[in-house]
């Protein structure tokens, strides 16, 4: 579907009501890629629900309540490789209706299975056995992750598995170069790249196997996917963060009866909030590493900024990170999701330039000097909201649009914005995305790094407060720098590649695809590693004319950046934990 929207949109007669129709589809119906419905008598409401008035665009948390509900109501099972997928799903049936499914291969081939309703859970649940090995000792502990046992022969064909990891960067420069327009290769590889549905569907569920067994201390208590999970800028592959989210627990607001008693819960009290994190992520970390079936490798990184708990799932193939009350990370998860779904060009344009930073070293997953994805998202919202018209509004903006519903204030920080797409104004700008990619190297090309700050909520530079290289205001928490992290080595390299950058896309742009069909070109030409090789080659010649203590200075610095970074160094461990 998603697919289709990207390709055959750009046909359409009106650019502004296909760009429209791209973000209202992608945030009010459900991108599938293979799954499957076997249901009859949900085919109806399931059209419905995914048919909806084009001009309704699901607010964060109505979408979040839907999936968390829809992965409750799901299992994870361990599959043979060879199994009947019809003797399969007639086996679940007998406990219940069954919505969707698919398989995937994680360490083995693995089966998401949902049911219509809760009941059919419990049915399966009671017809399961727990396994009784004589030379191997077992924790009776009971989750919605099974493995199926199959008597049959293993003549049945292999199962159909969808793909949960991106193509790579080759193939993905081959696909870019035989698109006709820098627009079509943009919307392109963010359906490359994207997260699929089905995808989404698994890191819920993965968050609702670990609440299974964080309810055992807190029975109320949700883990809550944060960050690119559910921010609309997730990659395939992307790792899992999430947060144990104790404000749900009810009984805080509990109105005193008439006859003058009232009764409340007896609870230990702690020495600060920061404590009480530090000791239930303990907790919840020893219990997922001793009993939490397929979690291994689990770190409790429990003296960071922000504490968590780190661990592998293997049979998601999922890297976690779990921390504790981030109701600051689910605030700009929501901001960026608002931000995503507002102009169908902010997506695909994230997308590109994140894979563009990727392929370039200007990002990476290990912690250091890098620019984050977090950072580098920000500066495109921020470079959309000085478009004339502005594509994007500022975050101030959004917070005169609230109503008192919306009122968010978290640790002293107003988070307060507008959170229904309906009140929010729709756009007036109508440049193509090769037209704002090319103003987008060009801006960063030649900002004043050295004087100015980044601010998404003002929507405007603005004196630097620190000396930090490349200062970018986080959007809750004026007062920290998202991106202190980075050093000046790095940010030397960012401003020298959006400027080759920008050359590039002028030069060969708007020429349009070569004929031989199989020439780099526009953004594919932009992925080849011979940006990075022009760039190496002009600072080798600049540094021969450099001093020689230039050259170190500059060599220490980037020395001290990557190792003030592992130990929790404010930028890095706020954006890629508390933000994202």
């Amino acid at each position: 579907m998603a697919a289709s929207i990207g390709m055959c949109g750009l046909n359409m007669s009106g650019r502004g009501s296909f760009l429209r129709s791209l973000q209202k589809n992608y945030f009010s119906c459900r991108r599938k890629v293979g799954s499957k419905s076997v249901a009859t008598k949900v085919q109806t409401t399931t059209k419905t629900d995914e048919c909806e008035a084009k001009d309704e665009r699901k607010t964060f948390d109505t979408l979040q309540e839907e999936r968390r509900e829809q992965a409750e109501r799901s299992v994870l099972i361990s599959c043979p490789p060879k199994i009947s997928e019809k003797k399969f799903l007639k086996h679940l049936s007998r406990h219940g209706n069954i919505n969707n499914f698919f398989f995937y291969e994680s360490f083995g081939i693995y089966a998401v299975v949902e049911f219509s309703e809760k009941d059919g859970i419990a049915s399966l649940q009671e017809a399961t056995s727990i396994t009784s090995v004589s030379h191997e000792a077992t924790v009776p502990f009971k989750t919605r992750l099974l493995s199926l046992k199959a008597n049959e022969s293993n003549s049945q064909p292999p199962v159909q598995c969808l793909q949960q990891t991106p193509i790579g960067v080759n193939k993905l420069v081959q696909k870019l170069s035989r698109e006709d327009s820098i627009d079509q290769q943009s919307y392109s590889l963010m359906e490359e790249y994207q997260l699929t549905e089905e995808n989404i569907c698994l890191r819920f569920l993965v968050c609702s196997l670990l609440k299974d067994i964080a309810a055992a201390y807190f029975p109320e208590c949700i883990i809550r996917p944060f960050g690119s999970s559910v921010n609309g800028f997730g990659k395939l592959g992307c790792d899992l963060d999430m947060f144990l989210d104790l404000d749900a627990i009810s009984g805080r607001n509990i109105k005193q009866a008439g006859d003058g008693f009232s009764l409340e819960y007896q609870m230990k009290r702690t020495s600060s909030e920061r404590a009480a994190t530090q000791s239930i992520l303990a907790v919840i970390g020893e219990c997922v590493d001793q009993f939490a079936p397929g979690c291994a490798g689990v770190q409790k990184i429990l003296n960071a900024r922000c504490p968590l708990v780190r661990f592998a799932h293997q049979p998601s193939g999922f890297q976690c990170d779990l921390t504790a009350n981030n109701r600051v990370a689910m605030k700009s998860s929501e901001l960026l999701y608002l931000y995503g779904g507002l102009d169908g060009r902010v997506r695909p344009m994230v997308f590109t330039l994140r894979c563009w930073a990727r392929v370039h070293g200007l990002t990476s997953t290990i912690p250091g000097a890098w620019l984050t994805n977090f950072s580098l998202t920000v500066m495109v919202i921020f470079f959309l909201q000085k478009r004339s018209p502005a594509i994007l509004p500022t975050l101030d903006q959004l917070r005169h649009l609230a109503d008192p519903r919306d009122k968010s204030v978290i640790e002293g920080n107003d988070c307060t914005f507008v959170r229904d797409f309906r009140r929010i104004p729709d756009q007036k700008n109508t440049e193509t995305l090769e037209n704002l990619l090319q103003e987008f190297f060009e801006f960063y090309g030649n900002f004043a790094f050295s004087r100015m700050s980044i601010n998404i909520r003002k929507g405007k530079e603005q004196n630097k407060p620190e000396v930090s290289p490349l200062h970018i205001q986080n959007p809750f928490e004026p007062a920290l720098n998202v991106s202190k992290n980075v050093n000046a080595t790095q940010l030397e390299r960012l401003v020298t590649l959006c400027q080759e950058s920008a050359w590039l896309l002028q030069q060969g742009g708007a020429r349009g695809r070569s004929p031989a069909r199989d020439t780099p070109w526009g953004l594919a030409a932009l992925l080849l590693p011979s940006v990075s090789q022009a760039i190496k080659t002009k600072g080798k010649k600049r540094r021969a004319r450099e001093p020689a203590s230039e050259r170190i200075k500059t060599l220490l610095d980037s020395l001290k950046g990557s190792k003030a970074a592992p130990g929790g160094s404010a930028g890095a461990a706020e954006s890629s934990k508390k933000l994202h």
